[in-house]
């Protein structure tokens, strides 16, 4: 039985953060894990940010709604649903993937969620668990399922190592440079194709 695991951003969504960057005009929020290893870290800078230009969660979601899933990326999803399980794990957050979920064909999500206040204001947010795409994947390796994972960033590391078919998908110089051992992949057509073999 074999469950595939995808990253969300990045690989079927452009990054939230830099789209609202560079809405917003403050390039400080372009930094993403491809960037920071570090995700607590990183949220924490973020909201930092957020706090000092007076922007909350409503206009984030201001910019989520005019986010577009990545040519293609529907249809690659679509064809893969079709003969597999697929669980999208994600580090964003329930308030942020739920337009983009709808764009995508109401695919299943795992992802985090934000502490708003009642103005709006972000001031913090929960992670589901601990190293949560590791976690997941090792959990749904528990209940019998093989997995296959693929993701962009340092934070996917994790689950694509510990899965039985791993690959990088549109990834930076560095971290496939760090992680020679992994397949990377640019396009869904390789992607797919992969996944298909993975499975044989």
């Amino acid at each position: 039985m074999y469950i595939t695991c995808l990253d969300l951003e990045g690989v079927l969504v452009p990054e939230i953060w830099i789209a609202f960057a560079e809405a917003s005009g403050i390039p400080e929020l372009k930094k993403t894990t491809r960037d920071e290893p570090d995700y607590d870290k990183l949220m924490k800078y973020r909201i930092g940010i957020l706090k000092e230009h007076g922007l909350g969660l409503k206009e984030i979601q201001q910019t989520i709604e005019k986010i577009d899933p990545m040519p293609g990326a529907k249809e690659f999803l679509d064809e893969l649903r079709s003969f597999t399980q697929v669980i999208i794990i994600s580090d964003t957050f329930t308030q942020f993937a739920t337009p983009l979920m709808k764009k995508l064909g109401w695919p299943t999500i795992f992802c985090n969620s934000l502490e708003v206040s009642e103005s709006g204001e972000v001031t913090g947010f929960k992670m589901r668990v601990e190293k949560s795409k590791l976690t997941t994947v090792k959990a749904l390796q528990s209940i019998g399922y093989d997995t296959i994972a693929s993701g962009d960033s340092y934070n996917d590391l994790g689950m694509i190592q510990a899965s039985k078919a791993g690959f990088l998908f549109r990834s930076t110089e560095q971290i496939k440079k760090d992680h020679p051992e992994l397949p990377a992949f640019e396009t869904y057509d390789e992607l797919m194709a992969a996944i298909k073999k993975a499975m044989v």
